[in-house]
């Protein structure tokens, strides 16, 4: 699949609504969060898209595949600050589980866009 912008692609518009879901429940987080859990969690989910949109805009092969590989590893941190918040109650077990699924998928899309370019590579080869 090629696409003329990152901000074109699926997974970067889906990571981008996750985005923005983590923002609008982390505004209900205590403010003693703040430069903690808050931060952690917006960053992480922020550095989803960010290497998304990286991996675009990067010309060899290699250097495309290795920062998609650190999006799934941010989306697996997010995932993990989602479930710490779930066990302090700052959010409660259906957001969790929903948002929990939806980076899960978002995982998985990656993933396939991974095995994308890399059978669009081994035809070249």
């Amino acid at each position: 699949m090629y696409y003329k912008e990152f901000y074109d692609m699926p997974i970067w518009q889906t990571g981008l609504n996750l985005l923005e879901k983590i923002y609008m429940v982390t505004k209900n987080f205590p403010m003693e969060e703040k430069y903690a859990l808050i931060s952690q969690l917006r960053r992480s989910a922020n550095s989803v898209i960010a290497n998304i949109a990286e991996s675009r805009g990067s010309y060899f092969y290699k250097d495309k595949i290795r920062v998609l590989y650190i999006a799934r590893g941010e989306i697996e941190e997010t995932r993990s600050h989602l479930l710490v918040a779930m066990k302090l109650k700052y959010i409660n077990q259906e957001m969790s589980s929903e948002l929990d699924n939806l980076y899960n998928k978002l995982g998985r899309d990656i993933n396939s866009y991974i095995l994308d370019i890399n059978s669009k590579h081994q035809n070249r080869l």
